[in-house]
């Protein structure tokens, strides 16, 4: 079920159709050859095949019985080489949909419950984000804070303490450096999410305005 929903959503580059109004995205660009600058706010979130691969997982379980938006989806896809036009696609996969006793108003519903999945998806990764700030940086932070505190009492000593101030204040940038790159790494996993969930729900919602519009 899961490489079925993989090929509903994800369409490869050297295979994606060059035809107006296709349901695909770009594989994601790895990292090493993305040249996006990096900061504390992390780089520019790409789509992620790793957090796809979760979000697809979360319709997989939800998936509902019978014949729905995905089964939809997939003949929308069928026809999709077919030389007809969106209209015309959409309403052909919508008389195979008859068929099966499934009208307009049950497909956009079943569209939205499936945005509904990749919603709580969405809050539990964003619990588990907080986690991972917490534990990564706030400890460092900590750190920082600690050593700000002993370089300022031994600045109050006299010179013998001198060379163990150094000694802080390296342990202080080291701990700076750490939460720097933890900071751009929490926040480009980030962005990976938003923008594999923004693509999943962009579709969806595309999908479902052109059942508004052509199936009403």
């Amino acid at each position: 079920m899961l490489k079925n929903l993989k090929s509903l959503f994800i369409i490869e580059e050297e295979e994606a159709p060059k035809a107006a109004g296709s349901e695909s995205i770009k594989k994601a660009t790895p990292v090493a050859q993305a040249s996006v600058a990096e900061s504390k706010e992390g780089r520019k979130g790409q789509v992620s095949s790793k957090f796809m691969e979760v979000l697809l997982k979360a319709m997989e379980k939800n998936n509902l019985e019978g014949f729905d938006y995905l089964e939809y989806k997939k003949s929308l896809q069928s026809l999709a080489k077919m030389p007809m036009d969106e209209a015309t696609r959409f309403k052909s996969a919508f008389a195979m949909a008859q068929t099966m006793g499934v009208n307009p108003e049950k497909l956009v519903k079943t569209a939205q419950h499936y945005i509904g999945a990749l919603s709580k998806e969405e809050q539990q990764f964003e619990r588990a984000l907080a986690k991972q700030k917490e534990q990564q940086i706030g400890t460092k932070l900590g750190q920082i804070n600690k050593a700000e505190q002993l370089i300022q009492q031994k600045a109050e000593q006299i010179k013998k303490l001198t060379q163990e101030i150094e000694q802080h204040q390296q342990q202080m940038e080291k701990a700076k450096t750490a939460v720097s790159a933890a900071s751009v790494k929490i926040e480009s996993t980030k962005n990976d999410f938003i923008a594999s969930y923004n693509s999943l729900v962009q579709q969806i919602q595309q999908d479902i305005e052109k059942m508004k519009q052509y199936l009403g």
